[in-house]
Formats: C-alpha cells, structure tokens, sequence
C-alpha cells in the first residue's frame, strides 16, 4: 500500500483506510503500508514511494495498491516508467479510485496499453536525441565528452619521484586508470616511434647493399 498527502494538514488515513478494506475484501495480505505525509508529487525523492520501490525490486509484493495515479507518480513519464518495471518484475498494479487493476483482463489491456505509450516515448527522446547529434556535426560542434586536460611534465616529474599512479591521481585530481594511460602513451609512444625509425633505417641499409 502507498498513499500521499501534499501538505501537513491533510491525512493520509484518508486514502490508507479505503486501501486497507479494498486489500482485506480481496483477501491480499498487506506485507507493507508506506506514506509520504506533506510532500508535493513533484519531489524525485520520496522517502515512503522510495523504500515501497526497494521492497518491489527485491520481489517482495505481488502487487502494489495506491489510492490514484496522482498520488503515486509525478508525471505521465513517470508513470509509464514506473509501469514497464512492475511489468518486467511481474507486479500487478491497481489504482483505487481510478478502477485499474492489472490482475484482470482489462487491466492486463490498459498494462499492455501503458507499455506501448512507454515504447512510443522512448522512441521518440531517441530519435530526437539523434537528430540533434547529426545537427551538431553539421555545424562542426564536437560530441562527446570535452577533451581531458591534463598536467603531464607534473605527472612526469611525480613518477620520477617515485610515487604511485594512485598518489600521483590524488595529486593530479583525476582517475588512476587516466594516469596509467597517459604515462604509457608518453612512455611507450616514443619508443615505438624510435623503434619504428631504427626497423626504417635498417631496411633501407639493407636495399642499398
């Protein structure tokens, strides 16, 4: 069971004691009641919705009951994400007041209908996403991450003090694994340059004899 309330004067008994006769007529045992008392549909971060969610995830509950969609979700978006992962984890969802209940035919349709409006919407952030990469390109904008602009004479001269990639990253302020790879290149790139240059010259010694 979930319910929420946006203000502190408001209660949720209100929507809880409707969820609990509903769950006791269809003879479902209530493994858990969670509550969000004076806080706005708006907020990401709820703590009741939040430890109801970690409880599904761990496949505790077959279904979670909420007194309506507003209630429960922020957004339309929200709501349809939120339907995709009850179905992908095999949770039933019913909505009170609203009469959706995904342990019925009809329920399983609307469930069947919310995931095909999830898809729609992900198609289309998708191609939106994609037409405004391929517009960036055509006005020369770089995509991707912003270029790693890092110290190498520092790093250079912290190695030879013998420190350790991972000092040498707390002292520079970026990863180890960046260290790593930086000092190789500068290391192991002029030798193959050099390498490359003496397999050159010996060749071409080599056709002139």
């Amino acid at each position: 069971i979930y319910a929420r309330v946006s203000t502190t004067d408001q209660h949720p008994e209100n929507q809880t004691d409707d969820l609990r006769n509903y769950a006791k007529a269809r003879e479902w045992d209530v493994v858990g009641e969670f509550t969000d008392h004076g806080i706005s549909g708006t907020q990401r971060d709820r703590p009741g919705l939040d430890a109801m969610m970690k409880l599904v995830r761990r496949r505790k509950v077959d279904t979670v009951l909420v007194w309506k969609y507003d209630r429960f979700a922020r957004s339309m978006a929200h709501l349809l994400h939120a339907l995709e992962e009850f179905r992908s984890l095999g949770v039933n969802f019913v909505s009170f007041t609203e009469g959706i209940d995904t342990t019925t035919s009809m329920g399983k349709f609307v469930f069947g209908v919310f995931s095909s409006l999830a898809e729609f919407e992900r198609s289309l952030i998708s191609e939106r996403v994609r037409n405004g990469m391929e517009k960036a390109r055509k006005r020369g904008q770089r995509i991707g991450r912003p270029s790693l602009e890092v110290d190498m004479a520092r790093m250079g001269s912290l190695r030879s003090q013998g420190l350790s990639l991972r000092q040498i990253a707390v002292e520079v302020g970026i990863s180890k694994s960046t260290v790593s790879q930086r000092l190789s290149q500068t290391v192991i790139g002029p030798c193959r340059s050099q390498s490359q240059d003496i397999q050159r010259t010996e060749a071409a010694a080599s056709a002139s004899r």
